[in-house]
Order: C-alpha cells, then sequence, then structure tokens
C-alpha cells in the first residue's frame, strides 16, 4: 500500500465518529431447544480411544450422549474436544424432565 493511502486512512480513523463506527459489533445467538417426548435410553458404554499425538484430541474427552432427530433417539459418539484454558472443567448435557417432555441442556466448558 502507497504510504500516502497509509496517512488518509491513518487520519480517518482518527476523525471524529470514524473509529465509532469500525468498533461496532453486532452479535446474534440463537438457540434452538430440543424437546423429547420421552426419557433418552440408557447411557451406551463407550470406549475411549487413547488421544492422538497432535490436534485437538489432546485436550478433552467429551462423552457421548442421545439425541432426539427425525422423531427417534439417536446416539451421538464422543470425542476429543480442546480444553479452552488449563483449568476449565466439562460441564456435561444433559435431558431434564420438563412438563412438556425431556428438554436437552448442551454441555459447556467452566471456569
Amino acid at each position: 500500500m502507497p504510504r500516502r493511502h497509509r496517512v488518509l486512512l491513518s487520519v480517518a480513523l482518527l476523525l471524529p465518529g470514524a473509529g465509532t463506527a469500525l468498533a461496532q459489533t453486532t452479535t446474534t445467538t440463537v438457540t434452538t431447544v430440543t424437546v423429547a417426548p420421552s426419557e433418552p435410553p440408557a447411557m451406551r458404554p463407550e470406549v475411549v480411544p487413547p488421544p492422538s499425538a497432535t490436534g485437538p484430541s489432546q485436550g478433552f474427552w467429551q462423552p457421548g450422549h442421545w439425541t432426539w432427530a427425525n422423531a427417534k433417539w439417536v446416539w451421538a459418539p464422543g470425542s476429543y474436544v480442546s480444553r479452552p484454558s488449563p483449568t476449565a472443567a466439562w460441564v456435561p448435557g444433559q435431558w431434564v424432565r420438563q412438563p412438556n417432555g425431556f428438554v436437552w441442556t448442551d454441555g459447556h466448558w467452566q471456569g
């Protein structure tokens, strides 16, 4: 980039209001609520494979769980996920009984 463009860009960022417009961020969160009409089957036993030498498998084993899809229970197998920080603890997802059925609460990292 030629020097004159860099100078003009720097001046434009210092103009009143210009920096504010560039700094604005809009975040939209979409929450999907899964409601199942019946209690999920018993958890499946899983054999946890050894982590590979590279990639997110160096992280934490996130256990599998049942999902409700297309009007039936489907097993979602576990997988290795990256731990966001050395002290983060995994809080597993769970199905919670509600008046209208069983509602899935996603697992998440805490700490």
